[in-house]
C-alpha cells in the first residue's frame, strides 16, 4: 500500500458538524499529527503564470507573416490585417495591431513568440484537443492525469496527506476559475485549488461570504458557505499574502471591464504578497470566431478578434508592469496558449474554422525575447482543407519551462511529459545563476535545418537534402490536416550535408509539409505533389 493511500485510510481527523436542514453535514480537515512531512523535491522561488485562450486562437491574425502577405490575402481577404496596418516585430513578422503594446514589450527582449505551435495528427473537437494541451499526451492517448499535475507530483511527496505543512504551507497551483483545471490533476488527486472569480477572492480577504436566500434554508446555508471557508486549508495563508501586497501598476482597465487583468491582478498580489504557489492558470474567453471574426462595417483591424487581443495585450502589460513596480518580475515568467488554432482560408460569415497549430506567447523579464521558429507558410490558393503546419510541438515548450525554469533533472521531466522533447530557447540561462542579461533584444543563433528539396513539384519522389551539427535529427512530413504521413530520418548524423528520398507513390496528389527538428531548430518546407 502507497503511504499517501494508508495515510489517507488511519490518520484520525478532526470533525467539525454542521447543519443544513436539519441533516448532520461534516467538514474534515487533517489534524496536527500528520508532522511527517516532504518539502519539493527541487527548491525555487520560481513561477509560471498560464494564460488559457478558450476557444481557439486565429493564430494568423494574432501573429501575421509579412513575407507570406500575397498568399494571405488570396486565402482571407475578409478578414486580413491591412498591411500599414501591422504591429511590425521584424520586416517578416508582425502582430494583430490591438497587440501594439506587446509589440513595444517584445522590443525590450522580454518576449519571446513561439511560431506554428501545435502536435501531430491533432484533434478539432474543443474538448479533446483541450484535453491534449493539458495532459501533453499524444493525439490517441488519453489521459486523466494533467502535466502540471504530474510535475507537482514529482515534487510535492505524498500531497495532500499533511499538507500544508511547515515546508509547503502554500496551495502549490491556483486556477482562477470555477473548476481547477485537468492540467493541475495529479495522478491520484487534484494539485490545485480554484478560487472560483475575482469576487470570490475579494470576499476570502475580506472575510465574506455570497449571500443566500433571506429564509430558514438560505441562512443555514451562509454558514455552511461560512464555516466551508473558514475550514480551507489555504484560506489563512492565502489571506496574509493578500495583505502584504498592494497591486501598484495604474495600467489595470477597471474592474469587470477585463475579465483576463481583474486575474491576473489577484495573481501579481499574491505573487508580491510571498505566497509560494508555483502555477497559476488564468484563461479569457471568446476565441471561437466562427463567424463576425471581424467588423463587417469597420477595417478588419476592428470586431470580435480585435477586441479579445486588446484584452489580452492590456492584461499582459499591467500585469508586468505590476510586477515590476512591486520588485516580483524577476520571479515570473508567462505562457498564453489556445487548444488549436484556426485554419488559413476564412469562411463567409467573416470568421475561420477550427484549425491546428498558432503562436504561443512566453514572457517575463527572465524570458529570452525573439521569435522561434520560422513564420508558417501560406499556399499560394489555399482550400478550406489547408492548415498552419506544426514547426514547435507543444511539449517542447513544456519541457523547455520544466528544465529551464523550474530547474527539473531530465529523468523528471521525461516522466512528467512522458517522452523526451527537444529544448528552446526561451529562458536565459544566466538565470540559472541569479544574473540576468542587460540587452534589449536578441537574435536567435544560425543552426542546421533544410535545404530545398528537388525536384519540386515532383512526382513520384523527391531528394531532401539537410544539414546537421551533429545532434539527433528528426524529419517527418505531414499533410495538410496535419496528420502525420512519414517518418525519414530518426538518429543521429555527423556534422554536415545529408540527403534523404521521399518516396510519396502512394499517395494523393497535393501539398505537404516537411519538418525538421534538431535540438532548438524547427524548419518546415512545402512539397508539391503532382501526379
Amino acid at each position: 500500500m502507497k503511504r499517501r493511500t494508508f495515510l489517507q485510510r488511519t490518520v484520525p481527523v478532526s470533525i467539525l458538524p454542521m447543519l443544513l436542514g436539519g441533516f448532520t453535514f461534516k467538514a474534515y480537515g487533517r489534524g496536527p499529527v500528520l508532522e511527517s512531512l516532504i518539502g519539493a523535491a527541487a527548491e525555487t522561488d520560481h513561477v509560471l503564470v498560464l494564460i488559457q485562450l478558450n476557444g481557439g486562437n486565429d493564430g494568423l491574425n494574432t501573429v501575421i507573416p509579412l513575407d507570406e502577405y500575397p498568399s494571405l490575402m488570396a486565402a482571407r481577404g475578409n478578414i486580413a490585417i491591412t498591411e500599414a496596418l501591422v504591429a511590425k516585430l521584424t520586416d517578416q513578422t508582425g502582430l494583430h495591431p490591438a497587440l501594439t503594446g506587446l509589440q513595444q514589450y517584445y522590443g525590450t527582449g522580454k518576449l519571446a513568440v513561439v511560431q506554428s505551435v501545435g502536435y501531430p495528427n491533432p484533434n478539432f473537437s474543443h474538448f479533446r484537443a483541450t484535453d491534449i494541451w493539458l495532459t501533453a499526451t499524444d493525439s490517441n492517448v488519453t489521459l486523466s492525469s494533467g502535466w502540471m499535475g504530474r510535475y507537482l507530483d514529482d515534487e510535492y511527496a505524498d500531497y495532500p496527506v499533511g499538507y500544508p505543512n511547515a515546508v509547503a504551507p502554500d496551495p502549490l497551483a491556483i486556477q482562477i476559475g470555477s473548476v481547477v483545471s485537468l492540467g493541475l490533476q495529479g495522478p491520484e488527486v487534484s494539485m490545485g485549488m480554484a478560487l472560483t472569480s475575482p469576487t470570490s477572492f475579494y470576499q476570502l480577504v475580506a472575510g465574506a461570504v455570497d449571500q443566500a436566500p433571506n429564509t430558514p434554508a438560505g441562512h443555514e446555508l451562509t454558514f455552511i458557505r461560512q464555516v466551508g471557508q473558514q475550514t480551507e486549508l489555504y484560506a489563512t495563508v492565502i489571506t496574509a499574502a493578500a495583505g502584504k501586497a498592494t497591486n501598484l501598476s495604474q495600467l489595470y482597465p477597471a474592474a469587470g471591464q477585463n475579465a483576463l487583468a481583474d486575474q491576473l491582478k489577484i495573481v501579481a498580489q499574491l505573487i508580491a504578497g510571498g505566497l509560494k504557489t508555483r502555477i497559476y492558470v488564468v484563461n479569457l474567453g471568446g476565441f471561437d470566431t466562427h463567424s463576425a471574426q471581424v467588423s463587417q462595417t469597420g477595417g478588419t483591424e476592428t470586431g470580435n478578434h480585435a477586441n479579445l487581443l486588446k484584452k489580452l495585450n492590456d492584461a499582459i502589460l499591467a500585469f508586468q508592469d505590476d510586477l515590476h513596480l512591486l520588485g516580483a518580475d524577476k520571479r515570473v515568467v508567462g505562457m498564453t496558449f489556445s487548444e488549436f488554432g484556426r485554419r488559413i482560408k476564412s469562411n463567409a460569415s467573416f470568421g475561420t474554422d477550427h484549425g491546428t497549430a498558432a503562436p504561443v506567447f512566453v514572457f517575463g523579464r527572465p524570458v529570452r525575447g525573439g521569435i522561434v521558429g520560422p513564420n508558417p507558410v501560406i499556399p499560394a490558393a489555399a482550400t478550406v482543407n489547408d492548415n498552419v503546419p506544426m514547426s514547435n510541438d507543444f511539449r517542447a515548450v513544456y519541457a523547455t519551462l520544466l528544465r529551464d525554469w523550474f530547474r527539473v533533472s531530465q529523468t523528471e521531466m521525461e516522466s512528467v511529459l512522458l517522452k523526451d522533447f527537444p529544448m528552446l530557447p526561451l529562458i536565459w540561462k544566466p538565470l540559472l545563476d541569479n544574473k540576468l542579461p542587460k540587452v534589449s533584444g536578441v537574435d536567435l543563433p544560425a543552426a542546421p535545418g533544410l535545404l530545398q528539396n528537388y525536384p519540386n513539384p515532383f512526382n513520384p519522389s523527391t531528394v531532401i537534402p539537410f544539414v546537421t551539427n551533429g545532434s539527433s535529427v528528426e524529419i517527418k512530413v505531414y499533410d495538410t490536416l496535419g496528420r502525420e504521413v512519414r517518418v525519414l530520418v530518426q538518429g543521429v548524423f555527423p556534422a554536415g550535408r545529408h540527403e534523404v528520398t521521399f518516396d510519396a507513390g502512394e499517395l494523393p496528389a497535393g501539398v505537404y509539409y516537411c519538418r525538421f527538428q534538431s535540438g532548438a531548430v524547427n524548419e518546415v518546407k512545402p512539397l508539391m505533389l503532382v501526379k
